[in-house]
């Protein structure tokens, strides 16, 4: 028995005992050699991605005419959606019209002369306008969509062919691709936001021509919003164009009320300019500031303030933190300028204004003693006055303080309160319905710009009131680049209240709710 056991022993050559080693082996070597799966996966991804960006970048364009221009609508990725309007050389708006992973460009190549010489031959076809445009757009938005699809399908598919060199892994690219789009089609369509037309935000020139969109009293419903803006849109175009791309003045609702809030000017004079200039271009009837106008308060800072004088409309002024009562005396003595403190009300312009001044002096930035309490109690002061004026049948329509700290404490005593301070601007409703409104820096922080990498921003906003309501019925914020930019915006909001009334159909003159008194008087 042994014997034998030997001799097969002696039998398995060196070669086969390596083989049977081996032998295992071989599956291990296999699923080595296979790719992970969370690899092809996103390699697929990447692929469907790449793929279906270059078709839409290479075929996707689509050329609309829309009324008298002629234009290229396009799909682009993007993380925020919405819709850029391109009108070169002019600027661009842009709408918060959807929110999808992929944004409508709309670029306008150029006007049409024979279309647009009918327009101006014939100004009785503008009325039809708005018909010509929702059909134009609607066409152009259908061919767009078609030809999206066979862009990114077609794009997906020859990069996957491209990539894997087999037909059906790259046919599963072009089919992910497809499903990528409509599923951010569906997207668009749900989120689909018909009033973002109303709140455009301009850039380039078109920021010196916010009239473009109308204004706010124009509101009506749903997709008749989008369609009467558009046709509004194109027919404003349409003049620019017309008149070689010179802008319009502004041409504001003369039953309306406009005020300019500016705040935290800090010694800058290129504010005054840009001020003078806001006033002419949107016939301003009253500027509100809300303080910091200078920067230590001293009496050889006064000559700074001396070009409020030209401005030519009143100007509401309240005490900041860098103002002095040095600062405040001289201000008084101008002829325009009206100072608001103690919560003492004046009637300017059509409007009903109370304001107090900041109770600290803190020019050198030191943190003072009374701190956010000695706003506060600031703030508890204003609010009495609010309230004592309107229990004498007299009512305030806009409170202003510096500090959002002393504003917060007229929550439900007035129905708007603006304020300045924090050098960025900002709008709330407050638990009360009280709107607070804070103003960016119109100085762009005046010498702080230089201390920083990138300068800020200077800003100002127009409110635009109802003249019989005087409530607030729009507002347009303004940004301009800072030390050493040239970029301007200008973005157009309404408050919640003015589409609620539209879209009750409530007559424009209606005034809304007052805004409810704090229990605790405060």
């Amino acid at each position: 028995m042994a014997s034998a056991r030997a001799a097969v022993a002696a039998l398995r050559t060196p070669r086969t005992r390596r083989a049977r080693k081996a032998a295992p082996a071989l599956p291990a070597l296999e699923l080595a050699a296979r790719p992970n799966p969370w690899l092809r996966a996103l390699g697929l991804t990447t692929v469907v991605l790449v793929g279906a960006w270059l078709g839409l970048l290479i075929v996707g364009n689509v050329r609309v005419p829309v009324g008298p221009m002629d234009t290229t609508m396009a799909l682009r990725p993007s993380l925020t959606g919405g819709t850029k309007i391109n009108v070169s050389p002019l600027g661009a708006l842009t709408l918060d019209s959807h929110v999808a992973p992929v944004r409508l460009d709309v670029n306008v190549d150029q006007l049409d002369p024979l279309r647009s010489q009918a327009l101006v031959d014939h100004p009785e076809r503008l009325s039809g306008l708005q018909d010509e445009v929702a059909r134009d757009v609607e066409h152009g938005t259908l061919d767009l969509a078609v030809r999206s699809c066979v862009a990114v399908v077609s794009g997906a598919t020859a990069l996957g062919l491209a990539v894997y060199r087999h037909p059906r892994r790259a046919l599963t690219a072009g089919g992910l691709a497809l499903a990528l789009l409509a599923a951010s089609g569906a997207t668009a369509y749900a989120t689909w936001n018909p009033k973002s037309v109303l709140e455009p935000k301009f850039s380039g020139l078109l920021s010196s021509a916010p009239s473009l969109v109308g204004n706010a009293r124009s509101i009506v419903t749903e997709f008749d919003v989008y369609q009467k803006e558009l046709a509004r849109l194109v027919t404003n175009v349409t003049k620019l164009y017309d008149v070689t791309s010179t802008l319009p003045a502004y041409q504001p609702d003369p039953a309306g009320l406009r005020v300019l809030h500016v705040s935290d000017i800090h010694l800058n004079p290129a504010s005054w300019k840009i001020i003078a200039s806001l006033v002419e271009q949107y016939k301003v009837n009253v500027i509100v500031d809300s303080g910091d106008t200078m920067d230590h308060g001293t009496a050889a800072e006064n000559g700074f303030l001396d070009p409020v004088a030209d401005l030519g409309v009143p100007y509401v002024w309240v005490r900041g933190n860098h103002d002095s009562r040095t600062t405040q005396r001289y201000l008084q003595h101008m002829r325009n300028v009206h100072v608001l403190d103690d919560g003492r009300a004046q009637t300017i312009a059509g409007l009903r204004f109370a304001g107090i001044g900041d109770p600290q002096f803190t020019p050198d930035r030191s943190v003072s003693p009374g701190g956010d309490a000695a706003e506060v109690l600031a703030g508890d002061r204003l609010a009495a006055a609010l309230r004592d004026q309107r229990a004498a049948g007299t009512p305030v329509d806009v409170a202003v303080a510096h500090e959002p700290a002393a504003a917060r404490e007229t929550d439900g005593a007035v129905p708007l309160v603006l304020a300045g301070h924090l050098h960025h601007e900002g709008t709330e409703v407050m638990k009360y319905g009280t709107r607070l409104r804070i103003e960016g820096s119109t100085g762009g922080s005046g010498l702080r710009a230089v201390e920083r990498k990138y300068p800020d921003p200077i800003e100002a906003s127009i409110l635009y009131f109802d003249r019989g309501t005087r409530r607030l019925q729009a507002w347009d914020e303004i940004r301009l680049g800072g030390l050493g930019l040239t970029t301007a915006e200008v973005s157009r909001h309404l408050p919640e209240e003015v589409f609620d009334q539209r879209l009750h159909h409530e007559p424009p003159g209606t005034k809304p709710s007052p805004a409810t008194p704090s229990p605790s008087g405060s």
